[in-house]
């Protein structure tokens, strides 16, 4: 049967062997795409919906997971039609989307069989991510999955595929270092404030600006246990009110910022100001009342917020972003290094998915189910065996007798694995044969 765009449409999952099915991943993202193409390439959940529900009818395909972020949108299918599959996927993202396909077509990359399981891994781990390492893409893929599973579009394939996808990238946080450097301004502010003083537990924190870097920092310093004050100033009143009381913090006016200075610890600046917000002539008295207490600037702004002269000033120590820049270029080359080891545990994840997905053939699965019968009745036959006195001949006929029980209990068993019936899907059964007999050899 054809569908109206030419391709075969797929029937089921009857009579589709899972040794016959392939795995597809086709998708474009933040390296193949520009922001122009991604942005018009985006899908809403509705959006998604529609699409996944869609693409399971077509060109047989059997199971469908699709992710989209502001970075990448991908679908992953199992399909015993690759290249229709590919064509079908391909132009229904253009017509979808009102992109030419000549202009879809260049940014495109597609992957099979195992190089698409590796890019899955990688991606659910943060290895594929713009920022290397980033927390985020993780409940992305798994809210992604979530919507998959809820439309019915997944099966026994994908379902196997995410789940190690979403264990390896726990393996990945867990075992190297990857998401352990600070990578963007505001946490490496905060990181930087730690490493001055060791802790920030009781430390009292003034953040200039209540905008979005500043909502960030705020957001780092309390994952960081702290427990002191945190004052916000900004200029427009009602929004550092909102921001402090979201943390509960204190909101002071613009003109109290040199007040607050005689208390805090760190001042962390963040506005939109063409102007210095801070300069040197209003710190340094502040230095005299504090009785030259130490006092850390850490300046994110740009242009500045802190004048630079407020490092000349005795125990004001300023910090700008150009500053927080080589720490965090630092911290990039070592998130590099540690995701050597997240790729072998991702090279390793391949490789134990690879064996699951090789099993789903009929005949591996009624070898491992007869091997482990065999193995269970030897057992027991030679605890009888041993424990009374059989002759020779006693012996023979119990172990004949226990190879034909063997081979009457797989009859029906075998009979039904190889040919479940036209309305039936092949792999689930052999899935479950092999789950309900532990027949599994790459436990999670």
């Amino acid at each position: 049967m054809n569908s109206p765009d030419g391709s075969r449409k797929c029937a089921g999952l009857q009579d589709i062997d899972p040794e016959s099915l392939e795995i597809v991943l086709i998708g474009v993202n933040h390296r193949t795409a520009p922001v122009e193409l991604r942005e018009k390439l985006g899908f809403t959940g509705t959006e998604t919906e529609n699409a996944l529900l869609t693409l399971r009818k077509l060109s047989c395909i059997h199971e469908v997971f699709m992710i989209s972020t502001c970075n990448r949108v991908e679908v992953l299918v199992t399909t015993d039609q690759a290249e229709i599959a590919k064509k079908s996927i391909t132009s229904h993202f253009a017509e979808w989307k009102s992109i030419p396909l000549n202009r879809f077509i260049p940014s495109v990359y597609i992957y099979t069989g195992d190089d698409a399981v590796r890019h899955l891994f990688r991606v659910t781990a943060s290895l594929d991510s713009m920022m290397l390492g980033e927390p985020q893409i993780l409940g992305q893929v798994k809210d992604s999955y979530k919507q998959a599973v809820e439309t019915k579009t997944t099966g026994v394939i994908v379902n196997r595929l995410l789940h190690k996808a979403f264990s390896i990238a726990k393996r990945v946080r867990s075992e190297t270092g990857i998401g352990g450097f600070a990578v963007s301004i505001s946490y490496a502010a905060i990181e930087l404030a730690k490493k001055i003083f060791d802790s920030l537990e009781k430390k009292s924190v003034l953040l200039v600006g209540a905008g979005e870097m500043a909502e960030l920092a705020v957001e780092h310093l309390i994952r960081s246990r702290h427990e002191g004050s945190i004052f916000v100033a900004n200029r427009t009143f009602s929004v550092g009110m909102e921001l402090a009381h979201q943390f509960n913090g204190t909101p002071i006016r613009f003109e109290e910022i040199e007040e607050t200075l005689q208390w805090v610890d760190i001042i962390v600046s963040s506005t939109g100001s063409p102007e210095f917000v801070i300069t040197r002539d209003q710190v340094k008295p502040v230095m005299r009342r504090r009785k030259n207490r130490p006092l850390f600037f850490i300046d994110i702004a740009v242009p500045r917020d802190v004048d630079p002269k407020v490092n000349r000033v005795p125990n004001a120590y300023l910090y700008d972003i150009d500053d927080l820049q080589g720490v965090i270029a630092e911290n990039i080359k070592s998130r590099k290094k540690e995701s050597i080891l997240a790729e072998r545990i991702v090279d390793e994840g391949v490789l134990r998915f690879r064996s699951w997905y090789d099993s789903l053939d009929v005949v591996p699965t009624i070898v491992g189910l007869r091997d482990k019968l065999h193995g269970i009745a030897a057992a027991e036959l030679n605890k009888t065996l041993h424990s009374m006195d059989f002759s020779e001949a006693q012996q023979l006929a119990l172990k004949k007798m226990t190879e034909a029980m063997i081979n009457k209990i797989l009859h029906d068993p075998t009979i039904f694995l190889k040919n479940p019936g036209s309305h039936r899907n092949k792999s689930v059964y052999i899935d479950l044969t092999r789950n309900l007999f532990n027949l599994h050899d790459d436990e999670e």
